[in-house]
């Protein structure tokens, strides 16, 4: 029997691996620059910190999730995002008595049973981060500046960031009535799932994969028309930071984002390509989320870059990733003790940092040379009888041909120039 990979999961094979080192290294070194360090979280949680992190009117929770019992009997899910993880994670080791900001990110795998299309898988990958302990503006202005940032190190152009504020639970529950008296009439013509949403979240009616686009949803009461004096005073603060670090925006009254713990400030970063338009990143504030988690209330703020999407923008807009060639110098052996004293060096190469191969296949000389001048391996150096009697060898550069005499134990100099 022939085994092939479940539907919605792909291998990231070798060739093409190095443009994820790349873009984990710069996200990576981004956030490092801004002060956040990284955390690792579990693959699977226990499924009510979804349901009750996530919201459980969500399409993530009501339909995507991975869910199954262990062997305890135990309900269990594969984690569908990381922001639910690090709030647990933050809870539970205590972080609230650290200085303030805390600042984390984070790159995962995640697992959400969706329809897939081009990006969009049912084992993907995420860049995120989270900053707890802020309440102000400028916090919000710091997690857009690092997406920024980002993006522009990767050389990623044409990228549109939108924002919105959906406001406080303060005002949210006004607009929700308000919703719910404009929708009432319509309802019965509307999804199965914002029949459902209707009565207990009419908010997620506005993003609605079914009736998202139809002309009584884009018609609805827009929510930032209806904010409360303090997030109407917040989402003010936010535009001016932005616009006096330079950052573009627009804003779009439609972005509520899909997961229930949102609140003011909710941002995504939007292709504007031809043929690549979609969502890249996405976050925003969520100010009651650690406490619905069990902690204390906190403040937060979070965003998670889909980066499946991120490299095939990259690949759209024909950005170029550096290969970064570990192996430096092919060694091809003519003679038992050659190939012995091949190992020695290149043990001492490996040793020190410098990649490097030799023959493992028994090939012939000849084959050995075909090997070397189809593998991209910048030198070559033989080592045969005569080599090990004057202790010296020829290193050949592969692109010109040019070759050097270098002493058999000063290899290591000569490749690390």
């Amino acid at each position: 029997m022939r085994y092939a990979a479940q539907k919605g999961t792909k291998d990231i094979l070798p060739a093409e691996i190095y443009k994820w080192h790349k873009a984990e290294r710069v996200f990576a070194d981004v956030c490092h620059d801004f002060g956040y360090e990284e955390i690792r979280i579990p693959t699977f949680e226990q499924t009510d910190l979804f349901q009750r992190g996530v919201g459980d009117t969500t399409d993530v929770v009501t339909k995507e999730m991975y869910t199954f019992n262990d062997k305890g009997g135990r309900s269990i899910t594969l984690r569908p995002e990381g922001t639910a993880g690090v709030v647990r994670s933050y809870i539970e080791n205590g972080m609230a008595s650290l200085p303030s900001p805390v600042r984390m990110f984070y790159s995962i795998t995640a697992f959400r049973y969706e329809k897939m299309q081009k990006g969009r898988m049912r084992e993907f990958h995420q860049f995120g981060l989270e900053a707890f302990g802020s309440e102000g503006p400028a916090i919000d202005a710091e997690i857009i500046s690092v997406v920024d940032i980002f993006f522009k190190k990767i050389g990623l152009k044409n990228i549109k960031l939108c924002i919105n504020s959906i406001g406080c639970p303060s005002c949210r529950n006004k607009y929700n009535e308000m919703l719910k008296d404009y929708f009432r009439p319509h309802v019965s013509t509307m999804c199965e799932d914002c029949q459902a949403r209707f009565e207990k979240n009419p908010l997620r009616m506005i993003d609605c994969k079914i009736d998202g686009g139809k002309e009584v949803v884009q018609n609805a009461p827009r929510l930032i028309d209806y904010l409360c004096d303090d997030c109407k005073t917040h989402f003010e603060a936010l535009k001016n930071k932005l616009d006096v670090i330079g950052i573009r925006y627009e804003i779009d009254p439609n972005i509520v984002r899909g997961l229930d713990y949102y609140t003011r400030t909710v941002f995504e970063f939007v292709s504007e390509n031809v043929g690549t338009q979609g969502t890249i990143c996405g976050g925003g504030r969520y100010d009651g989320l650690v406490e619905n988690c069990g902690g204390a209330p906190t403040p937060g703020i979070g965003f998670a870059m889909g980066v499946e999407r991120l490299l095939l923008e990259a690949e759209a807009q024909g950005i170029e990733f550096e290969k970064n060639d570990s192996v430096k110098i092919y060694f091809a052996g003519m003679s038992d003790a050659a190939n012995e004293e091949i190992a020695k060096i290149c043990y001492e190469l490996r040793s020190n940092g410098i990649g490097c191969e030799t023959d493992l296949m028994n090939r012939s000389f000849k084959a050995q040379m075909k090997y070397a001048g189809k593998s991209g391996i910048p030198y070559l150096a033989v080592i045969g009888d005569d080599e090990l009697n004057t202790g010296k060898v020829n290193i050949k550069k592969m692109d010109d041909g040019s070759q050097t005499e270098v002493e058999l134990d000063k290899i290591i100099v000569f490749l690390k120039r």
